[in-house]
């Protein structure tokens, strides 16, 4: 009897890998991403009206989003394992509860050390609890077209981010910040309780995964995967939190949200075209050229001073960089770890992420307050370089 029941559950799960429910799982995790980092990702337009009130400096300010994106990273290796065991749809929930209550917290606070806590743990676990478990989650549904699904899921971030900007900058100049953080927690906790029901375990995911140190022991390509990621990250996040802060400095005609909705719609071209392109040329050598692109798209916004055209290139560039290594990195982790017990892989690398995101900006914060943007910049280009370069040290039988 139990051998029938295996082959049973073993054939079962094969018809339901690359099925019309893996595809649902996907839409979840677009909607989920398109949320959760739409709400992340805006940061850079309360930036300007939160330092004004609280009268921080630009370093104090940006630890607002680095705490942040540390909490969501570092948070990720716990809601991946736990999704790992569980499955995405009530870890996802409680995301979705914590991000609301965070948004609803932070409308209120007197002081910018308060919003840290409830901005940084409510939406750094609201994050958490979906991108790393929905991306796990995609992974395991597929076999055939992986690289394509995780694409076109991680595009939610990159479309979020185009939507959710202009909209919330237009929010901030009719009411004010804390009104455009109440309505952030409305739309957000309606959407992911949509995402959520699409939000499927994968087959063949109840059997218990192995520990992450022994699915990562003497593999030293993730160690090296890991320092990537934190260079990498430190250099990224640099223009979503000083962006705005660098158009009203240098008074280029343009709107810092229209940028960062570029970079975004950049982005989903990156996610899918690269992702595509990744079937055909390799995985982890088109990873290492989206890292390459990243790093030297700094040097267009160096030479572009307050040419707003030159910056809408600098957009352009790193949001499609930025979205191939968005789609590629956890095709890579696939590839080189497997599916079984892929969230706490990915959890794991992701805290790389994190660490870069708490000391990139306000590092960056205190070089623009001490020397300029344009010594901040080539701090930037200088870490995506050196995060580029970590990747050829890849076992060349992984790429």
């Amino acid at each position: 009897m139990p051998p029938t029941k295996i082959r049973s559950t073993s054939t079962s799960a094969a018809h339901e890998v690359d099925s019309t429910r893996a595809w649902i799982v996907v839409a979840s995790a677009f909607l989920a991403m398109f949320t959760v980092f739409g709400v992340a990702y805006s940061f850079g337009e309360f930036f300007g009206p939160m330092a004004d009130e609280f009268g921080t400096s630009r370093s104090a300010t940006a630890l607002f989003f680095s705490i942040t994106t540390f909490a969501y990273f570092a948070i990720g290796i716990i809601s991946g394992r736990i999704a790992d065991r569980i499955g995405p749809r009530r870890v996802m929930v409680f995301g979705a509860v914590a991000m609301v209550s965070g948004l609803l917290l932070t409308a209120e606070v007197s002081s910018i050390r308060l919003g840290y806590f409830t901005y940084g743990l409510g939406v750094g676990i609201g994050v958490a609890c979906c991108y790393v478990p929905m991306v796990a989650a995609v992974g395991g549904w597929f076999e055939q077209r992986r690289t394509f699904a995780l694409g076109l899921a991680v595009a939610g971030i990159g479309t979020g981010t185009l939507v959710l900007v202009p909209i919330i900058e237009r929010l901030i100049e009719a009411n004010g910040w804390r009104d455009a953080y109440r309505v952030l927690a409305a739309v957000s906790g309606v959407l992911l309780v949509i995402a959520a029901v699409g939000a499927h375990r994968p087959p063949g995911s109840a059997a218990a995964p192995r520990p992450i140190r022994e699915i990562i022991r003497g593999r030293r390509d993730f160690w090296f995967l890991y320092a990537s990621s934190l260079f990498l990250a430190a250099a990224l996040f640099t223009p979503f939190v000083f962006m705005a802060d660098y158009i009203d400095t240098t008074e280029a005609s343009g709107s810092a949200a229209v940028l960062l909705g570029l970079i975004g719609m950049a982005s989903i071209i990156g996610r899918l075209g690269l992702g595509a392109l990744a079937g055909r040329v390799g995985i982890v050598g088109l990873y290492r050229l989206s890292s390459l692109g990243l790093g030297l798209s700094f040097l267009i916004w160096i030479v572009a001073d307050a040419n707003y055209a030159l910056l809408i290139a600098f957009a352009i560039v790193l949001g499609v960089s930025y979205g191939g290594i968005i789609a590629l990195s956890p095709a890579v982790v696939a590839q080189l770890f497997g599916t079984i017990g892929m969230g706490g892989v990915l959890g794991a690398l992701y805290t790389a992420n994190g660490l870069g995101g708490l000391i990139g900006p306000p590092t960056m914060g205190q070089i623009i307050d001490s020397s300029g943007h344009t010594a901040a910049q080539w701090a930037a280009l200088a870490s995506g370089l050196l995060g580029t370069a970590l990747l050829y040290r890849l076992k060349p039988q992984a790429g």
